[in-house]
């Protein structure tokens, strides 16, 4: 049994294995759209969704080609608790070969911003804010139909995100724009 780390121990350890400012950056948002989820759903736990919101892609940047396996190695052996590696890595099921399927709400929800997020990120750049203070769910909607716009970024997987959180669409897309909006200020989206 391994310990949980605290928010900052987990960007420590984001950081050790990723250098390009890039996935830091993506730690930082998915565990601060973490944050805001875990605020409506599960108040109790907020610091455990951001802990695993920070380490989804802890893996990716060394171990593209072993997303979501590798990770389960590097985070065992800096003794993080299985059950932050279960729910971090829960998000690449289907993807790539993460053993474990997203069940609890938790990991439900960090499977479907994970990709949402870098479309929504990518759709306000392009603003003339470059910001998603201003950004709105048609902005997005458009650009989601688009699938050479931020190619990299799975529709599929944001769709069934949704359906495994049971929400529509447009629901997902909205409060995870109002949990960017809700970094602003914190970081650079």
């Amino acid at each position: 049994m391994g310990t949980i780390p605290s928010v900052r121990q987990a960007r420590k350890l984001l950081k050790k294995y990723n250098q390009e400012e890039f996935h830091l950056r993506h730690g930082e948002v998915v565990s601060g759209v973490m944050g805001y989820f875990v605020a409506k759903h599960d108040p109790g736990n907020k610091d455990f969704w951001r802990v695993a919101g920070m380490l989804h892609d802890v893996d990716f940047e060394r171990y593209p080609e072993e997303h979501c396996v590798k990770g389960i190695k590097i985070l065992r052996e800096e003794g993080v608790d299985e059950s932050v590696i279960r729910a971090a890595l829960s998000h690449g099921h289907g993807m790539t070969k993460s053993p474990y399927e997203p069940t609890c709400l938790m990991e439900k929800i960090l499977y479907a911003v994970d990709e949402l997020t870098g479309l929504i990120g990518a759709v306000a750049i392009m603003r003339p804010s470059r910001s998603v203070s201003d950004l709105g769910l048609s902005s997005v909607k458009k650009k989601f139909k688009d699938k050479k716009f931020a190619a990299g970024c799975s529709r599929e997987t944001i769709r069934e995100g949704a359906e495994k959180l049971g929400w529509e669409l447009d629901e997902l897309i909205s409060e995870t724009i109002l949990a960017m909006r809700g970094l602003m200020g914190q970081m650079e989206i």
